[in-house]
């Protein structure tokens, strides 16, 4: 099983901090329970001792006092006594014997007391004592009692420190058998919530390396987690979305084969017309000279577009965006067009209403207009009539090209902004223009922030605009 994980991979990883969290928790009771057991328990008693000693050192001269002392001594199983300056016992006194004798504690003990106890620093004193008799160490408290008549007396209270040594061994052997238990369990538990959350992610890296290798058909698996499930949603998003970009990809190449061919096989013919035909007659030649530049002339233009919508692209151009009149920019990029007016009978309408200053780069409007024109030209039907509406809407200007040409199915609306993309699956030549003119107007327009847009029937034509802030 070890052989087949990497030492890299999640589900190592996952394994190895598991069994390190296992262990020191392990290593923490250890030290708690067998290491600083007995720190822990001597520290305990001297607290509880403080707190009892303190206690009765403010309970002294009240009533009850002496009830209060043999009720504390029996309730903690622990040993107080009132001595006075002589060592002599005040309390307790047993018997009537104990009242006559005045028995006194051993005179080395009372002197190592007192000494102790005028050497603290605090009104009170705890330390340790052997007990020879008992062999076991002894804790011992000491503190002065006030008395009102000006006599003092001192509290003396000892507790036998409990050897801790047999629950040590106790707490060893059950230790050993709770390490074992955990570090298998933490073994076992920790390699299965590994690899339950490592499959997922195996199988999404299988699934990633097919679609590195251009299987677009396939589909990631969900697993048992939410932030798997997230990823799964947009892995399968983008799997999508780069099907529809390989699609569109073999249409460009397609197309624009397509577009390259055909000037290319008229120049081609042309040029061996002028050789082995026309090549003495100047009326033929000059026909054919200008077909060939017409046609290069196209080719020319197709390959500044890609030019342009690759820069549009990828901003290597940078926006001057400045206020000009959109209205009289229209009318100069329609000049442009009166081939068209004279030649194939469209007419063109242009309505202006309000201010017509916006803010932007005109050159790059200018030629968002030339597509848009354009592209109403070459989609025109029998009706060759083309609106252009620039209205003011306050704080833009709303731009119109109408047309009534032969008009956009509307599952296709969104797709025509895409580079080279058709209207319909059959690849027709361009009247005018590259084909990849509303790629580039969808750059441009989102470079300048601008909302534009598309509507359209079939048969009845379309309607494109975009709106701009309005210039000074």
């Amino acid at each position: 099983m070890m052989k087949n994980i990497k030492k890299k991979s999640l589900r190592y990883k996952l394994w190895i901090y598991f069994i390190l969290f296992a262990a020191t928790i392990m290593i923490i009771l250890w030290l708690l329970q067998i290491v600083f057991l007995n720190n822990y328990y001597e520290t305990m008693k001297i607290n509880e001792m403080k707190k009892i000693g303190n206690s009765l050192v403010n309970q002294y001269g009240q009533e009850g006092f002496e009830d209060f002392l043999y009720t504390t001594s029996r309730n903690e199983g622990i040993i107080i006594q009132i001595l006075n300056k002589d060592g002599s016992l005040i309390y307790p006194i047993n018997s009537i014997l104990d009242l006559l004798r005045q028995p006194k504690l051993d005179y080395g003990v009372f002197s190592e007391f007192l000494i102790n106890l005028y050497k603290a620093e605090d009104n009170y004193v705890i330390y340790h004592k052997e007990d020879s008799r008992l062999h076991s160490p002894t804790l011992v408290y000491g503190a002065i009692l006030k008395g009102d008549s000006g006599s003092d007396y001192y509290l003396y209270i000892n507790s036998m420190l409990q050897p801790v040594d047999s629950t040590v061994n106790v707490l060893k052997n059950q230790l050993i058998i709770v390490t074992f238990i955990s570090l298998g369990l933490s073994l076992a538990l920790s390699y299965y919530l590994a690899t339950k959350l490592t499959k997922p992610i195996e199988k999404i890296t299988e699934t990633a390396e097919s679609l590195a290798q251009g299987d677009y058909i396939v589909e990631f698996e969900k697993g048992d987690y939410i932030e798997i499930d997230n990823l799964a949603d947009t892995l399968n998003y983008t799997t999508k979305e780069l099907s529809k970009t390989e699609e569109l990809r073999r249409d460009l190449i397609a197309n624009v084969s397509h577009d390259l061919r055909t000037p290319l096989t008229l120049i081609k013919s042309y040029a061996e017309m002028i050789r082995d035909i026309s090549g003495n007659n100047e009326e033929k030649r000059n026909k054919h000279v200008e077909t060939i530049i017409d046609e290069t002339n196209k080719l020319s233009e197709m390959v500044n577009d890609l030019l342009d919508l690759s820069k549009a692209q990828t901003g290597l151009d940078k926006m001057d965006f400045k206020s000009f009149d959109i209205a009289k920019t229209t009318e100069n990029v329609l000049k442009r067009f009166q081939y068209f007016i004279d030649n194939q009978g469209f007419r063109f309408y242009i309505n202006y209403e309000g201010k017509a200053n916006v803010l932007g780069e005109e050159d790059k409007i200018e030629q968002v207009i030339y597509n848009l024109v354009s592209n109403a030209i070459n989609y025109s039907s029998n009706i060759k009539e083309i609106t252009i509406n620039v209205v003011d809407e306050g704080e833009i200007v709303n731009f119109e090209v109408i047309d009534k040409g032969i008009g956009i199915p509307e599952d296709q609306l969104n797709s025509i902004w895409d580079r080279y993309y058709k209207v319909g699956k059959s690849h027709k030549r361009a009247t005018i223009g590259s084909g990849i003119g509303l790629s580039i107007v969808k750059s441009i327009l989102i470079a300048h922030k601008a909302d534009f847009g598309v509507e359209s029937r079939i048969g009845e034509g379309s309607k494109f605009y975009f709106k701009l802030n309005h210039g000074i």
